[in-house]
């Protein structure tokens, strides 16, 4: 039985941080990490570099040792420094190029240290916004090239691509769970992947389970960000709040493919006022009543059956009534 361990968006615990409980002499990221802890979150994903700012590897190394906290791994973070607006990867100056690829290496090494073993790569600064703007052949060679060598600078890490349509750019290069296989398949290092992110997936027109078994098919997956949407935009709503069967189908998807990574929710409680802590706890009792459901659905000889006689009048009545048990 897979069980699985739970991590989330460490700067929705800013809200409200101010007036929680805990040392204010502690840096930032410490801070964020204790008040996730407090949530029944046991595994973290870091932004790098942004919370390693004036924070050390090794004071963060020992404060997780201490406090018996797990890095799942690192996320890069490319978008928010001014020299990669025009692109990180796809940037049309070598230099600029050069320098985002070590940074990404830098990353790499503090994930090493700290002893975890994934590096997601989210490039949403990867990408056009206009006709004509870009080469296409050039902005793609770069970006395989990119990729290649910071997968190549430490094998023991791995590298997990994480798509979106848009978002800053107005079309990004990795938009959809196709491009991103046919990127992988071209860069073909065993140590790469795909981060399927739920509301990515909903707002690149795509049905989760299906994205999720292509990814296994044709690579595999390293990460899944568990949140919801209306599918027009990045809502980071609460899990199952809108997309409820789709995400119990995912969750069956996962399950039969033996998916044994850490659930992330990525979802925004700040950006609606909801209390970050009580918003994470809402999501992991949700998930595992969910899971619950999905393992009666894997097991079910019945839904089996009505899926290999592509019957949705019995399939829905199955899912419903594993629902509701």
């Amino acid at each position: 039985m897979n069980a699985f361990s739970y991590g989330a968006r460490l700067n929705s615990f800013k809200l409200g941080l101010a007036e929680s409980m805990g040392d204010p002499s502690l840096h930032l990221t410490l801070r964020l990490l204790s008040r996730a802890q407090s949530s029944g979150l046991t595994s973290m994903d870091l932004n790098f570099p942004d919370h390693f700012d004036g924070l050390s590897v090794g004071d963060l190394k020992s404060f997780v040792a201490d406090n018996n906290i797990d890095i799942n791994g690192l996320a890069m973070r490319y978008y928010k420094a001014p020299e990669f607006k025009l692109g990180a990867f796809t940037h049309p100056d070598a230099r600029i190029r050069s320098l985002a690829i070590d940074e990404t290496k830098r990353g790499l090494d503090a994930a090493a240290e700290l002893g975890c073993s994934l590096m997601t790569l989210w490039m949403g600064q990867d990408g056009f916004d206009y006709s004509f703007q870009a080469n296409f052949q050039q902005i793609w060679d770069h970006t395989i090239s990119a990729i290649q060598e910071v997968a190549d600078f430490n094998a023991n890490v791995e590298i997990s691509i994480e798509y979106k349509p848009n978002e800053p750019r107005a079309f990004s290069l990795m938009p959809d769970v196709s491009t991103t296989l046919l990127a992988l398949k071209e860069i073909d290092r065993p140590n790469t992947g795909v981060t399927l992110d739920f509301a990515h997936v909903l707002y690149a027109d795509e049905m989760p389970a299906f994205a999720a078994h292509l990814i296994q098919r044709y690579s595999k997956i390293l990460g899944v960000h568990l949140n919801d949407g209306y599918g027009k935009w990045d809502n980071g709503l609460m899990v199952g709040s809108v997309h409820l069967i789709q995400t119990v189908e995912l969750l069956v998807e996962l399950l039969r493919s033996g998916f044994d990574g850490i659930i992330y929710f990525d979802t925004f409680p700040d950006h609606s006022g909801l209390d970050p802590v009580a918003e994470s706890k809402a999501n992991i009792a949700t998930t595992e009543r969910l899971l619950a459901a999905a393992r009666r659905l894997l097991s079910s000889k019945e839904l089996l059956d009505a899926r290999s006689r592509q019957n949705p009048m019995e399939a829905q009545r199955i899912m419903q009534e594993a629902l509701l048990q």
